[in-house]
């Protein structure tokens, strides 16, 4: 049984080519916003998206934690077990 070359020629185009291209076009995207955000990092006066989107996240990371989630994990006397 002979193995079709027009196989191979599939097989190259539609997935060692074609991934081949989404994997350099997604490292591009990567390396593009890398360097931005490094760029943006090392400046003097940070701009104003990044410092809006800090602020973000910084208020969305406290909003769920409760006061007795922060403490470390020894047991305070007087304190309610149930927290």
């Amino acid at each position: 049984m002979t193995f079709p070359l027009s196989v191979v020629i599939g097989f190259f185009l539609g997935f060692v080519f074609g991934v081949g291209c989404a994997l350099a076009v997604m490292y591009s995207i990567y390396m593009g916003g890398y360097r931005a955000a490094v760029r943006d990092a090392s400046l003097t006066v940070a701009p104003e998206r990044l410092t809006r989107e800090v602020a973000r996240l910084v208020e969305r990371s406290t909003v769920g934690i409760r006061s007795c989630d922060a403490r470390t994990p020894v047991d305070i006397p007087g304190e309610d077990p149930a927290c």
